[in-house]
């Protein structure tokens, strides 16, 4: 058992891997926005402390909780703004705050969620890569992981992504048209389940780790187009009504046309993604539907 600080324990991503941690035994403090929604961890919240950013002092935290590795999960995706700000704080600023207090501490390592996007695509892309060349900095007191996720998904993710907005949509049925670029873009589609799974045999093997920088990527290694993920989307809603505008948009800037990971060493430690596309998304549509049908 483990003493874990957690940052973005009520997003998606941290919000499923909280859950894990929290049946594994590990002693959890999770470290949130005054303002955070708890709905995703409802069920959760008088199994682990929290902490709150705006008032407390990260020092003091780490060492009265003899914190033994921090979880960075907290992330702006920069989608609801268009001052940068915002999204440096929480991807570059938050973690930066986190290793400086940990000195003295018994904080022995440091996990990043990373992204596998291009640097040049975004201001998030961008507050991520620039956030790597800081744990390089640190990666002689602590060992620092860099964990790059490829484009995961499942039940209940902000619509705000790709594929949980193309999802919501198909489902509903009632849009006539969605215009897309070509979708030649090639990318790899995780299930969430198989993401936290990654982390929790990470954190598992953390003691045989030296003090170092690690970089690892987790996804399938199975590629699929933009535009065959769209339509296998569409067929597994049963949707019959919309009309996809494959070629109505544009390329975004410096678009990234295919994407490669090495997970080579996450499954030499016994990982592997346990999710096809097929299942995974037959899973999370349907769990969706049935929200949908308790809501309506």
């Amino acid at each position: 058992m483990a003493n874990i600080l957690l940052t973005g324990s009520t997003g998606f991503l941290g919000s499923h891997l909280l859950n894990k941690l929290v049946l594994n035994n590990n002693s959890i403090t999770c470290l949130k926005r005054e303002s955070s929604n708890l709905w995703r961890v409802k069920k959760l919240i008088s199994k682990v402390t929290w902490a709150d950013i705006e008032s407390t002092d990260f020092h003091e935290l780490l060492v009265e909780k003899k914190i033994d590795y921090i979880i960075h999960c907290a992330t702006d995706y920069g989608r609801k703004q268009v001052n940068p700000i915002e999204t440096i704080e929480a991807n570059l600023v938050l973690p930066l705050r986190l290793l400086h207090a940990s000195t003295g501490t018994n904080v022995s390592a440091f996990i990043n969620t990373d992204t596998i996007l291009d640097k040049r695509i975004n201001h998030y892309s961008l507050s991520k890569s620039q956030f790597v060349d800081w744990l390089r900095y640190y990666s002689n007191d602590y060992i620092v992981v860099n964990l790059a996720i490829e484009h995961f998904y499942g039940a209940h993710d902000d619509v705000s992504k790709f594929a949980s907005f193309m999802i919501s949509e198909l489902i509903n049925n009632e849009k006539k048209e969605i215009d897309l670029t070509e979708g030649l873009q090639k990318r790899d589609f995780i299930h969430i389940s198989d993401v936290t799974e990654a982390f929790f045999i990470l954190i598992n093997n953390l003691p045989s780790l030296k003090k170092n920088f690690y970089h690892f990527e987790v996804g399938t290694n199975e590629l699929i187009s933009i535009r065959n993920f769209v339509t296998l989307v569409k067929k597994l809603c049963n949707n019959n009504n919309t009309t996809l505008n494959f070629g109505a948009l544009p390329y975004r800037d410096n678009e990234v046309m295919s994407t490669n990971v090495d997970t080579s060493f996450l499954r030499s430690l016994g990982w592997e993604s346990k999710f096809t596309l097929e299942k995974g998304l037959k899973e999370t549509i349907n769990v969706e539907k049935k929200s949908k049908i308790s809501i309506d």
